[in-house]
């Protein structure tokens, strides 16, 4: 299930919806929560906020193009991912990435290799906002060195 919105959402509501939904052979559940934090490059300043713009239609397809590459690699069950956007405050959620599964190997790498793909290959757009400025957060070098190792 892929899910992009405004609204906050519940961790613990959505671990118990991602397991009620799967089979009975569930023995791994692993999930990944990514959080708005200050790691503006001017360190003179102090982020205060993020507003992220992502593209309506193209986003979610990305999104469910990067569950099926999941899928196909690995033997899961059930793949939640939820992002937001619109103005988030610091320490706010941005996004969850939940994977069910019989083993956890599979769901540990699902997860790691789906948030891997979220920051590079998913058409978000993040604008850190600061007491003293605002700017555009460039692609991250880490982010495509990452996916290099999938």
């Amino acid at each position: 299930m892929v899910r992009i919105q405004q609204d906050s959402f519940d961790i613990n509501s959505e671990v118990k919806n991602i397991k009620r939904s799967d089979e009975s052979g569930v023995g791994a559940l692993v999930t990944f929560v990514g959080y708005v934090r200050d790691f503006k490059e001017d360190k003179s300043d102090t982020l205060t906020s993020m507003e992220i713009e992502f593209y309506p239609g193209m986003t979610e397809k990305a999104l469910l193009e990067i569950e099926e590459k999941a899928r196909r690699a690995w033997d899961i069950f059930d793949v939640n991912i939820i992002h937001r956007f619109g103005k988030l405050n610091l320490n706010d959620e941005i996004v969850l990435v939940a994977v069910t599964s019989a083993h956890r190997t599979d769901a540990f790498r699902a997860c790691e290799f789906i948030i891997d793909f979220l920051k590079t290959d998913a058409p978000f757009w993040k604008k850190e906002i600061g007491l003293k400025s605002e700017s555009w957060v460039d692609a991250n070098i880490k982010d495509y060195e990452k996916i290099n190792k999938w």
